[in-house]
Parts: C-alpha cells; structure tokens; sequence
C-alpha cells in the first residue's frame, strides 16, 4: 500500500476528440468562439462526422486532465465520477489504471461515456462542444464519504457546480471524511451561473480554490487588480491561486499576496487543459509540504509545457522535460 496521501477528482471523465480546423470551420458553428457548450450526443456525432480530419482521442475532463498529470508525475491519484458502458467508458478507465491511478471509484452508467469536441484553431484557441453522456447520471445518493476513505485531498471541477445537489454532496462527504478541498472554478460561465451559492460553498468547504482572471473577476466584481482578486477569494476559502496565463500567478493566504512570475511557452499551439495541468503542478507541490510559491511555479512549469502540445495528454518526452525542471529549480525538501 503507498504511503503517499492519496489525491481524488471528482467530476466528469470526459474523452476528448482534439482537432486543428481553420476559424472559418468554427465560424459556421453555432455559439461563440473559445466557449464551451453542452450539446446532446447526434449532435456531437454530427460535428465529429463534418470534421476536416480525424480528431486525436484522449482522456480529458477538468478534474481528469488534473488527475492524469498528477499520476505521472507519481502522485497516489484516485477518480471518483461516472463512465460509460462503451468502449470509450474502458478506454478512459484503462490509461488511468496505465499511470498507476486507482480506477476502483469509477462508477459504471448505463448510456455511453461523455466525449468532448476540442476545435483548435491557428490561434491555439479552443472551442469546445461537450456531450456529457454517463456522467451526467452520476446522483447525490450515490456519493457518501465511503468514496473518500482513504484519500487525504479531493480536488474537484467546477462544472459540478451546474448540479448543486451532487456539489453538495461530494463536498459534505469529502469533508466527513476528512479530506481538504480544493475546487477550480472552471469557466467565467460557471461563475456567472452560480454566483449565489458559490461564497457560501467556498466558505464552509474549500482549503485552496484555482481561477483564471476571467473568473476571479467576475467572482469578486474587481477589474485588473489581481493581487486584490487573489485576497478577496483567500477571505473565504484559506488558499487562492488567481492565473493570469502569460502574466504568471497570485497566490494569496492569511492576508498576504504574492506574485509569481511565469514560465514562458517558446509558442501556443493549443490552451486545452493550461488551466488543469496548472492545478496538478500546484497541488504536487501542495502534497509535498512545499512553500505555496514553489507550488505555483511547479503549476507554471506543466502550463507552460501543455500549450505547446496539442491536448493535455503530454507526450513522454515532454514529461522527462518537465521533472527534470520540477527538479532543477525547486529547493530540497526539509
């Protein structure tokens, strides 16, 4: 049995079909460019029909991309969420197991795996349709901080908080349990959708909570002061890291804000997953003690890596490069 404390997402094990198209093929798309919307499964499997070439299949989903990095990078990961019945539902399970991932919490639906249509256009861009599939029919009474024994984090999506009921219940059930919580707040759209419930949840449940500008401002209501953004959400939960891509991180904690500086990408070629493999290098760091700016520039080196490569499924030479750095440039633990 490992000894590391065992790290657990929760949310939508999505597999994504990631694709380069010119913008005049997102232009004729219904929905505004960059966003993601919820379709249902005909039209997911139109879209994937009408595509130029084929699309490059890969285990995805918000908490998923987090937990995949953090397996390789040697993290004791668990997934709590709901796969399809499919042959999609056993290839996600599988290169979770493949990593070293404990594949045990997965639920089993009844309907298909969720897929993710990824538009990558020249700008490096994403535009994103999603059929949720199985795990949508994931339900409150089906979590109870049984899911959690064992498991010393649990780190979920944003994208839960579309289903309150089920956020609720894994967050009630993390807690009895006695994980902390870390929750990335997902997209200014989440935010913007459940403002009213969110600094209550925030306050009674989360120890760390990930946003990017966009959301942190519409969140706090501050425009381009993000040292201020970072402290105002830290009020509430302990721990906010505020990304503001290119221009590095804020981390705040116990009244005080720091500013870390970024690691620059050579090129962008696709953002898909920047802000989830940022999670996974801070909460490395997190699960090793380290010093909250230490984590945060572990969080920038794998942001930095993911959006130079298409997807957030990082190629093994990429991953050699990255621990390498990780260990160049941290300090020894103590």
């Amino acid at each position: 049995m490992s000894q590391k404390p065992t790290l657990i997402g929760i949310g939508s094990p999505i597999v994504d079909a990631i694709v380069l198209v010119e913008e005049s093929f997102v232009a004729q798309i219904e929905g505004d460019k960059g966003g993601m919307v919820l379709v249902d499964a005909p039209t997911i499997s139109g879209l994937i029909a009408s595509l130029p070439q084929a699309a490059l299949a890969a285990p995805g989903g918000s908490a998923g991309n987090t937990l995949f990095a953090l397996a390789r990078m040697g993290a004791a990961t668990s997934f709590l969420g709901k796969t399809g019945n499919c042959t999609d539902g056993g290839f996600y399970r599988d290169r979770f197991a493949q990593l070293g991932g404990d594949v045990s919490r997965f639920k089993i639906g009844a309907v298909p795996n969720g897929r993710c249509l990824s538009m990558v256009t020249p700008d490096g861009e994403r535009t994103m349709r999603t059929d949720l599939g199985a795990a949508m029919t994931l339900a409150p009474e089906e979590i109870s901080a049984a899911d959690f024994a064992g498991c010393a984090h649990a780190h979920i999506e944003g994208y839960l908080l579309f289903n309150e009921a089920l956020m609720r219940r894994v967050l009630e059930s993390a807690k009895a349990a006695g994980c902390t919580i870390s929750l990335d707040l997902a997209s200014f759209e989440v935010v913007n959708a459940t403002k009213s419930i969110l600094p209550d949840l925030l306050r009674d449940y989360v120890d760390i909570v990930f946003a990017n500008e966009e959301e942190a401002e519409i969140f706090t209501g501050l425009k381009n002061d993000y040292p201020a953004m970072a402290l105002k959400l830290a009020e509430l939960c302990g721990i906010a890291a505020v990304k503001v891509g290119a221009h590095g991180s804020y981390i705040a904690h116990a009244g005080k804000v720091e500013k870390i500086e970024p690691m620059h990408a050579a090129r962008v070629i696709d953002t898909t997953g920047a802000g989830d493999l940022w999670a996974a290098g801070f909460l490395y760091g997190w699960s090793q003690k380290r010093a909250l700016a230490e984590c945060a520039r572990i969080g920038s080196i794998l942001g930095a890596a993911v959006v130079q490569e298409q997807g957030s499924v990082l190629p093994e030479h990429v991953w050699q490069d990255i621990l390498e750095s990780i260990a160049s440039k941290m300090l020894p633990l103590p």
